[in-house]
């Protein structure tokens, strides 16, 4: 089953905040004499099966304005996502209570891939003017579960995959608006957002 190229992350994601180029691999991973390792239940995979779970129309990585981005949120946290390449701006309501995850630049692929792909990946964000400090994660074994039509892998139905990236996990933001950015690359590779994130006064407080 093939792959396309996805988000960031994000998250690209690849995404996030980006996602970079995506690879097919079967089983084992394209060119892996090894046994693939467990899969894992990785932020990582999450944010993937989170991306893969809107058809290309309402995908948040090709969302260009940010009204797709509260799509099938998890209720512990938020994702958002990058870009397939180049620069955006999105506004998206986030609610109060939730932290962020996202990836300034990530991809799927075999453990080779994620290798040669980390090698060059850098990210870079910046919330109300403040810098973010990245988090890299390396290749994770993951199931990324699609629904039809999904600009990522392209297909319903689960496949898995090694997810490596450089990520950004945020608290839980303070009612009102914030400026969030986000850039990441890998090789030739660019992506970014602007984002404005608007969030609502907890209701229950």
């Amino acid at each position: 089953m093939s792959l396309r190229s996805a988000v960031p992350l994000l998250l690209t994601l690849n995404i996030a905040a980006g996602c970079g180029v995506v690879q097919s691999s079967d089983a084992n991973g394209i060119g892996s004499s090894k046994p693939r390792a467990a899969v894992s239940e990785s932020i990582q995979g999450r944010w993937w099966t989170w991306a893969a779970s809107e058809d290309e129309s309402t995908n948040p990585v090709t969302d260009t304005t940010g009204e797709f981005c509260d799509r099938n949120q998890p209720k512990d946290v938020w994702f958002l996502a990058g870009t397939f390449g180049g620069t955006i701006q999105r506004t998206c309501n986030v609610p109060a209570g939730r932290p962020v995850v996202l990836p300034l630049v990530n991809q799927v692929g075999t453990e080779e891939q994620c290798r040669e792909f980390m090698a060059t990946s850098t990210g870079k964000a910046t919330l109300d003017g403040k810098v973010i400090t990245p988090e890299r994660l390396e290749d994770d074994n993951v199931a990324i579960t699609g629904v039809a039509g999904n600009p990522l892998t392209g297909e319903e139905g689960t496949v898995t995959s090694y997810a490596c990236g450089v990520w950004a996990r945020l608290p839980a933001l303070k009612p009102g608006r914030h400026k969030l950015t986000i850039r990441g690359s890998s090789g030739n590779f660019r992506t970014g957002v602007d984002y404005t994130l608007i969030v609502q006064p907890d209701q229950q407080a």
